[in-house]
């Protein structure tokens, strides 16, 4: 049983079956709606708008090649090549996140919570400081960005950032007394029947893939094997150097579950680590907070194991087998920690709801699909 308690998460993006309300800016009284409506009958009404405007909210219009740059963005390097429907689908989607960014962002402006230049710059010398300026250029390039384009991408998220902690998160209260009553109905989540280790890994993969599917910050990705491990000797020695395990795992890891996440892999049990005799002799000389040698990376069965690149690994804390007792404040963190995620994932779905329902929406892209597809 893990000690690590993870929150079950759900996507911000609505449901398929979810409608977007489009508001309209007078009311008509009904004989000249049921006048309007007769006419439209007979001649058809179209309502004037741009071939390149597919959507607008409250008035700003999202354009084509915006979406066309995220619809390309999802492909990636990976030579996919969606049917028209296929491609369709990605694209509404795409339209459906623009159209939530759109009314976030007009949230965030509308309380003075827009990211500021100092913050966009800060965030942007953060990516850059591991590289050249060469090195920097070559990364945007590859993900087929301007610096431009990247500045919009950060200041979008610290936006969003700073519009959820302000109007979610401030205003979640885990209690004392929330957490006793959790622990008291999962007692037995924290009863370890055998000894756990918090890990947390940085993994270089020698197998090819698109840069945008490595999972990390920098979209950095090992082209072979002698490009795997010449990146995870010099992830190592950084390491060894002083610098932060968590930040070289979000910048570089190439494992997408976890990277972002410092490599946090929770906690694993003894018996788990046993699979792996060699990751379990490196990972048991360890005290907490020491790393690992660099260790081959295998897939398979241990009959057929196939070296598929390299990984350090990083013992956090080690807990003993026996009851996790509530007055142990790992266990006050643990469960804190994942009441305050459930509840914030909850309400920012619902805030999001919320604030599609008082927007004026008009997504032009779905009504063509949908017009398209009857005929």
């Amino acid at each position: 049983m893990q000690f690590r308690l993870d929150a079950h998460r759900t996507t911000l993006a609505p449901s398929t079956s979810s409608t977007i309300r489009s508001k309209r800016p007078f009311q008509m009284h009904a004989a000249a709606a049921l006048a309007l409506a007769a006419v439209c009958g007979v001649t058809g009404c179209q309502r004037g708008h741009s071939p390149d405007t597919l959507a607008i909210v409250n008035g700003k219009p999202i354009l084509r090649p915006d979406v066309e740059t995220r619809y390309q963005d999802t492909l990636g390097q990976s030579n996919q090549h969606p049917s028209r429907e296929q491609g369709d689908i990605i694209r509404l989607n795409v339209v459906r996140d623009l159209i939530d960014e759109e009314i976030l962002m007009q949230r965030a402006a509308k309380l003075n919570l827009v990211a500021t230049d100092e913050e966009v710059m800060s965030k942007i010398n953060e990516f850059k400081a591991p590289f050249t300026q060469e090195e920097f250029n070559k990364r945007l390039q590859d993900r087929h960005l301007t610096l431009d384009d990247l500045k919009r991408e950060i200041r979008r998220g610290k936006t969003e950032e700073k519009l959820f902690n302000k109007e979610i998160n401030s205003k979640i209260n885990i209690t004392d007394t929330d957490i006793a009553n959790y622990y008291n109905a999962h007692k037995a989540e924290f009863n370890l029947i055998e000894p756990q280790y918090h890990l947390a890994q940085i993994v270089v993969t020698s197998v090819a893939a698109p840069a945008q599917q490595a999972g990390n910050l920098q979209n950095s990705k090992a082209a072979n094997d002698t490009d795997a491990k010449k990146k995870i000797d010099t992830l190592h020695n950084r390491i060894e150097s002083g610098e932060d395990f968590g930040m070289l795992a979000a910048n570089f890891s190439e494992r997408p579950d976890n990277a972002q996440s410092g490599g946090d892999m929770g906690f694993v049990s003894e018996s788990q680590l046993h699979s792996d005799p060699e990751i379990y002799n490196a990972v048991g000389k360890l005290k907490p907070g020491q790393v690992t040698d660099v260790l081959p990376l295998y897939e398979g069965t241990p009959a057929g194991k196939k070296a598929v690149g390299y990984a350090i690994y990083k013992l956090v804390d080690k807990q003993a087998a026996g009851q996790r007792e509530l007055n142990d404040p790992r266990v006050q963190q643990a469960i804190r920690s994942q009441l305050r995620d459930a509840r914030s994932q909850l309400l920012k779905n619902a805030y999001i709801e919320m604030l599609r329902d008082q927007a004026r929406v008009e997504n032009y892209f779905a009504e063509e699909i949908f017009k398209n597809g009857a005929q």
